[in-house]
């Protein structure tokens, strides 16, 4: 370790300004606060955005086509994040990634709020994609750069970082959607843009306290193949320009292009870990045993995350959203989870802690996953045939939150999950090939959500959840040969 790291390292250990904590921490927090409710604010009205008529601010496309350039978007997201992972590593680093992503998130976000039609669509949609990616990717990275290894403080510290999500995730679409509402859409894009601004010059003045090493990439890549990466990515862009040009690519089916770009790489990931001479018997064993639970992730997420599509559009013309004489926004379906996340995971959390050993496996609680979400499904069918916005709050939120308790049976677990099973040489590429799982559901929900007809509900929510519940519980007979393959691990 070199003066300047030991140095470094002194002095975050000796920091306890914020808390018990590094004073950065806070920065970080506070930039995590605001990408999130960026992210969120702006995706709690982009679905109706793209399908309200012109007359009423939006762009007038059909709903089916909006809901899957939405779920497409969130798919694109996850793989950004690769890009911004990889390049952290191998070119730039994690501070300045993260910086510049941070830039570009606002930029993205001032372009909805400022460029009008589907221009300001698409320039805001990739930028903040390509941003979001390279922010999710490094901000994890950098807070762990605050802590030594064995410093007592590491789990509280990501504790409060990550507590930076679900604030965001609950104010994000509560501001943007009561604007929206109020004022209009750009109005709302704009309050994304300055939340983003406003996280991005608190994280500035921390970016000096940062340790040395995390300006760095831990891995660089020689000189000589710099160019190679910058053709690389040129060529991408002219591929991606000519297939959009020749409609290769269009609205109508980006949700499956995102999908099954997602789950190519998400192949070439468990291809290249299966075959490696550095993962030994054991080792591959476990990966192999990883699929059943990597394709359970992408049934939930193409479930789960039709909250920004199909259910915000449910809550446009189903859902009574009158509380005492007042109609609430659309989008604010969208913080019945959040809300129902910061009240149910510390239950989860000490159950879990309680039952130590005892506790059922991660197999098992993916599993269970998949079953109660289709639950949560089925529970649309009484109000299926009901008028226009009959179908009670208090029926939705408990239909929400079945879905949270689905999600805190695999989401959390998962990224420990995958740490556990992957091989010594590929943690980072294991984390990643867990990421995908979410990016092909993501995807998967925008082209999912193109089926639903809000005027003839029942087949829809009928097959998405009977096939769930059937799925779940086929992952759930898999869990013997699973345990074993697994080699321990649970």
């Amino acid at each position: 370790m070199s003066v300047s790291t030991s140095k470094t390292s002194e002095e975050m250990r000796n920091d306890t300004r914020f808390f018990g904590h590094p004073l950065p921490l806070m920065q970080l927090f506070s930039l995590e606060l605001w990408e999130r409710f960026s992210y969120y604010g702006m995706n709690g009205i982009l679905a109706l955005y793209l399908y309200f008529q012109v007359s009423e601010g939006g762009l007038g496309m059909s709903q089916p086509t909006a809901i899957g350039i939405v779920g497409a978007y969130g798919g694109a997201v996850f793989l950004a994040t690769i890009l911004g992972a990889w390049i952290a590593d191998r070119v730039a680093g994690a501070e300045r990634v993260l910086f510049y992503s941070a830039i570009i998130i606002m930029a993205g976000h001032i372009c909805l709020a400022f460029v009008p039609g589907y221009a300001g669509v698409a320039g805001g949609l990739i930028l903040v994609a390509l941003g979001s990616g390279g922010l999710k990717a490094n901000a994890s990275a950098l807070v762990g750069e605050l802590y030594e290894e064995k410093d007592p403080r590491r789990d509280s510290g990501f504790t409060i970082f990550y507590m930076g999500v679900n604030i965001g995730a609950l104010l994000g679409p509560l501001i943007t959607g009561l604007l929206q509402k109020e004022i209009g859409f750009h109005v709302g894009f704009g309050a994304a843009a300055v939340g983003m601004a406003l996280g991005l010059a608190i994280y500035a003045t921390a970016r000096k306290a940062l340790p040395e090493e995390s300006r760095h990439p831990v891995n660089p890549l020689p000189q000589s193949k710099l160019v190679l990466f910058f053709a690389a990515i040129v060529l991408v862009v002219v591929i991606v320009v000519i297939a959009w040009m020749t409609g290769v690519v269009n609205p109508d089916n980006l949700a499956w292009w995102t999908a099954g770009i997602s789950a190519g790489a998400a192949a070439c990931y468990f291809a290249v870990m299966m075959t490696s001479p550095q993962a030994n018997a054991e080792e591959r064993s476990r990966v192999l045993a990883f699929i059943p639970f990597f394709v359970t992730s992408v049934v939930f997420w193409s479930l789960y995350q039709q909250v920004f599509g199909v259910l915000t559009a449910y809550s446009d013309t189903q859902l009574n959203r009158t509380i005492l004489g007042w109609e609430f926004p659309i989008n604010w379906i969208q913080l019945i989870p959040a809300l129902f996340v910061i009240i149910f995971a510390p239950v989860f959390a000490t159950v879990w802690m309680k039952l130590g050993v005892r506790q059922i496996s991660t197999p098992v609680k993916a599993g269970l996953s998949l079953v109660i979400i289709g639950i949560a499904y089925l529970l649309f069918l009484p109000f299926a045939t009901a008028g226009a916005n009959q179908t009670p709050l208090l029926w939705v939120m408990l239909i929400m939150m079945l879905f949270v308790f689905a999600e805190l049976l695999i989401s959390p677990v998962g990224l420990s999950f995958s740490t556990k099973v992957a091989p010594k040489v590929f943690q980072s590429q294991m984390i990643a090939f867990f990421f995908l799982s979410s990016g092909v559901g993501t995807a998967l929900s925008g082209v999912l959500g193109g089926y639903y007809n809000a005027a003839n509900q029942v087949p829809y929510w009928t097959a998405l959840g009977f096939a769930s519940i059937i799925l779940g519980l086929l992952a759930l007979t898999l869990t013997k040969p699973m345990l074993k393959a697994l080699r321990g691990v649970r």
